[in-house]
């Protein structure tokens, strides 16, 4: 028979990350388009005797319905930890636990968002949000980004020009897939643009404890005296992905709404999960966890960015991040984007191409992300130096 779909999911196109992943379930393939993080940075022993722990003393309740908010017990402990470690959290918050951070952005639209309305994002942007968003009928409208964070001039511009416009996205630290940070002093002026033109800032920080180099920067939500700040946590790159563990801590209101929003989609997150999270926070040494997470991207990160500039030097441009999983990088304009990804892929080496991460499907970039959390260190030496041989062969030189 003949299907027909809803309007809503008709036109919503796969990601085009999980697409380029397909390849590379060939093994000769160097993969430089995954975001996972680095296999030797998961606690795998501590995972495995938490896990052990729970079948053992608390079997019924890690196999058990629970609340939709959240396992109690980790949400007070996620309440007094973020407010502890970040310094954001007040008496006008709450939090629930949701399905990794992404499930903060399609709750956010779900709950704030008609169909026709716009929510600004950063021009890139994460593929999994704007989908997020896109599955609601949102208009989505892009703000280009800078190596400090968004244009502030073209943000206003943007706010003035739509009154429609409900919720500003921002991957604050090493964005992705950009890597770049935005500034303190744009994260104050964004604050108050979002007060003036009375909009919600959904501030996504999935990679922040993933720095490398330079010094920490206060949260957007730091600055939250008028509620309309939503704050989305994850532990998919501190602990790991595949528990999908993450959070939402903002005003009240919403959180309440978003809660109801979570009951017709997965009614709670795994027990087993949130009890393994809970546990590993309470039990083990976070900052040495995550000391030793920067130490091996650290030397991945570096170890690309030396081999970009030796390998595709002249033929790039780029920004080295300070921490995260990306480096985004401008080819030369000789270089056709999409055509170099083709055959980087003849290669064996697969990246992926920029317009993958635009708010415009059709739009056009000349910007490729690499990712240098996934591969090992011989695999970066290797891919590095085949997609150096990709932009000599293309050029001629």
């Amino acid at each position: 028979m003949e299907y027909k779909f809803s309007d809503k999911i008709a036109n919503l196109k796969p990601s085009a990350v999980r697409e380029i992943l397909k390849s590379t379930s060939d093994p000769d393939v160097i993969s430089f388009a995954a975001g996972n993080p680095a296999p030797e940075a998961f606690p795998v022993e501590d995972i495995r005797a938490i896990t052990k722990k729970i079948l053992d003393e608390e079997p019924i309740l890690a196999l058990q319905y629970g609340v939709t908010e959240g396992y109690g017990p980790l949400v007070d402990l996620l309440k007094h930890s973020i407010k502890e470690r970040l310094g954001i959290g007040s008496e006008n918050d709450a939090l629930i636990v949701t399905s990794g951070a992404t499930q903060v952005m399609e709750l956010t639209t779900k709950v704030l968002c008609n169909e026709g309305d716009t929510v600004l994002v950063e021009d890139p942007s994460f593929i999994g949000s704007l989908n997020a968003f896109r599955s609601h009928g949102v208009k989505l409208t892009g703000v280009t980004l800078e190596p400090d964070g968004v244009n502030l001039e073209e943000l206003e511009a943007a706010l003035k020009a739509d009154d429609r416009i409900r919720v500003f996205y921002t991957i604050t630290n090493f964005q992705n897939p950009s890597g770049y940070t935005l500034s303190w002093e744009k994260r104050k002026a964004i604050y108050d643009l979002a007060c003036k033109y009375d909009i919600i800032i959904l501030e996504d920080n999935p990679y922040g404890d993933l720095r490398v180099a330079g010094e920490d920067i206060p949260a957007i939500k730091t600055l939250d005296t008028e509620g309309r700040v939503i704050y989305a946590g994850t532990f998919s790159k501190v602990i790991a992905p595949g528990i999908r563990v993450g959070y939402a801590l903002g005003p009240k209101e919403i959180l309440a709404k978003m809660t109801v929003g979570k009951q017709t989609e997965d009614v709670h997150n795994v027990m087993l999960s949130q009890l393994l999270v809970y546990h590993w926070l309470k039990e083990y040494d976070l900052k040495s966890h995550i000391a030793r997470m920067q130490d091996i991207y650290r030397k991945k990160l570096n170890l690309m960015c030396d081999l970009i500039d030796s390998e595709l030097g002249g033929y790039v441009e780029y920004v080295r991040p300070e921490g995260g999983l990306f480096v985004w990088c401008r080819l030369r304009d000789d270089l056709p984007m999409l055509e170099f990804c083709k055959k980087a892929v003849e290669k064996k080496v697969a990246v992926v191409p920029g317009t993958a991460f635009l708010a415009d499907e059709n739009g056009s970039t000349q910007f490729i992300r690499l990712n240098f959390s996934t591969p090992t260190d011989e695999e970066i030496v290797t891919g590095m130096k085949l997609l150096g041989e990709v932009a000599r062969e293309m050029t001629g030189e």
